[in-house]
């Protein structure tokens, strides 16, 4: 696996991020937040969970979750929040870890729910993304693409790595035996979307041309969820 994911995505320039880093007027630390091109939807990392009688551990989010096994199901934060009364992102807040702030108080078992990964899509969102990508995309599984992985998770803290390669083939770089999050940024190549997942966050931000975001919005996406069309960048 490592000697065909690094044949399929080989390292790019890192000049490749300067015109993020512009439209993000940021150094791209943890991840460059794009503003809506013209328009931008959240994809919502997955949490699961478990019946029966839960362990006093507590399943701390993790990068790049699979499935937690046998037992756990999907838990949708939709579900989650009009159970405990809390909204699904609260107002002025990013998808994160101060999501849900009642959930202790409304007897949440500890252990009993497998938090979303921080910084990282879990395997079965991030393959829908992509493929949802690919069929909006106009060159679909051909598209060039560009993948940005931020100084943090790369553990190289004087500049983030840059690799490129189709959309077809992203799927694989789940599976990067070097990075252990998906990536910060996928772009394609003309520029017309980016993908954005920092480093702190429990989501992903996809900007792109509104026939795109309302397409993700309208799909029914057998794993994802989905925070609504941004009204405004928060």
């Amino acid at each position: 696996m490592p000697d065909d994911l690094l044949a399929l995505w080989p390292l790019a320039p890192a000049s490749e991020t300067d015109w993020l880093a512009e439209l993000a007027q940021d150094d791209g630390r943890t991840g460059y937040e794009a503003p809506r091109r013209p328009d931008a939807a959240w994809v919502l990392g997955g949490m699961y969970e478990r019946g029966g009688t839960a362990d006093d551990s507590v399943n701390d989010s993790q990068s790049r979750d699979e499935h937690p096994g046998p037992g756990w199901e999907r838990l949708r934060w939709a579900q989650l929040a009009a159970r405990i009364g809390d909204p699904v992102v609260p107002q002025g807040l990013y998808p994160c870890f101060r999501c849900f702030p009642s959930a202790k108080e409304a007897g949440v078992r500890p252990g009993s729910i497998e938090w979303p990964a921080e910084g990282s899509l879990d395997r079965p969102t991030w393959d829908q993304l992509i493929q949802f990508l690919t069929v909006h995309s106009p060159q679909g599984a051909d598209t060039v693409c560009l993948a940005y992985y931020n100084p943090i998770i790369t553990r190289d803290f004087e500049k983030g790595h840059v690799r490129s390669g189709r959309l077809g083939d992203a799927q694989s770089l789940f599976d990067n035996p070097d990075v252990l999050y998906t990536p910060s940024n996928l772009w394609a190549a003309d520029r017309s979307w980016v993908v954005y997942t920092d480093y702190d966050l429990w989501g992903t931000k996809v900007c792109g041309p509104r026939p795109l975001v309302e397409a993700l919005l309208g799909r029914v996406l057998e794993v994802a969820d989905l925070l609504g069309r941004l009204s405004g960048e928060v």
